[in-house]
């Protein structure tokens, strides 16, 4: 791997790193680029070649992740949890939600992991891909 290959790598990895961190707070691609140092398109295209997702579907796959956790294990409405993750609409949450996970947050809500598994197969059992 050259060095300036490494270097593009770390750079995605900071800003995806500050994704994490920051999931529930309305981040934007300028802000994103600047973490990486590059401009907004040579982010997004750098972003998708290295992690295979552009920025926006990552954010939304981790917030819906975040929104998975909450459902099966608080009893908090599913408008506190849509806007707990960082959505700002119960719509786009909802269709976002089935898209990804492939049924509502209601219908996975009833669907919650019996409590005698252990946590670490629950979770990667349950984590959505975005590879089909």
């Amino acid at each position: 791997m050259s060095r300036a290959v490494e270097e593009s790598n770390r750079a995605m990895l900071r800003a995806r790193d500050a994704m994490d961190r920051a999931y529930a707070e309305l981040l934007d691609i300028p802000a994103l680029a600047r973490i990486a140092h590059v401009s907004e398109a040579h982010f997004i295209r750098t972003f998708r070649a290295t992690f295979g997702e552009t920025p926006h579907r990552y954010l939304q796959r981790r917030r819906v992740e975040r929104a998975m956790y909450l459902l099966a294990q608080t009893d908090r409405d599913v408008t506190e949890v849509c806007f707990a993750v960082g959505f700002n609409s119960l719509g786009t949450f909802s269709r976002t939600f089935r898209q990804i996970v492939g049924e509502s947050p209601t219908e996975y809500r009833r669907r919650r992991v019996p409590t005698d598994v252990p946590a670490c197969f629950a979770k990667a059992w349950m984590r959505p891909s975005s590879f089909g």
